[in-house]
């Protein structure tokens, strides 16, 4: 699994005119994108590393201030562009193996006592965010 994490001080997610997810404090945006060969152990890797990250304000976590987090599904976080101008997704799972595994992230994190809102698996979505800092952290389990 792969996650960029980006420190915001207010972002939200559009599907379709409807907003699925929104804060207007200090939180996480996380984008996360699952492979073939994830599992439960980098579901949890990619939670714990999310949620105890001393990434905001006077460094402390997601879970030392109870900070909100958004997760939105991203595929194109395999993309492979070694070769040409057009990317190969070869590297990400497909949706019937990528879905749960995004859910599995958001379960975990909730499990933790976390405020978690989420976009639309698979939809075109309109995230926007204020990037705090700029803080910008690549994951990878």
């Amino acid at each position: 699994m792969r996650a960029v994490l980006q420190r915001a001080s207010r972002a939200s997610v559009t599907v379709e005119g409807r907003v699925t997810a929104a804060f207007d404090r200090q939180g996480v945006v996380a984008l996360v994108g699952a492979t073939h060969d994830d599992g439960p152990e980098q579901v949890e890797t990619i939670a714990r590393k999310i949620a105890e990250l001393r990434i905001l304000d006077g460094e402390q976590s997601v879970s030392d201030v109870g900070a909100p987090i958004i997760v939105v599904s991203q595929f194109t976080l395999y993309a492979d562009v070694k070769k040409g101008r057009r990317p190969s997704w070869n590297g990400a799972a497909p949706g019937p193996v990528a879905e749960p595994l995004v859910d599995a992230v958001v379960s975990a994190l909730r499990a933790r006592g976390l405020t978690v809102d989420t976009g639309v698996f698979g939809a075109m979505m309109d995230v926007e965010l204020v990037n705090d800092g700029p803080m910008t952290i690549l994951l990878e389990a």
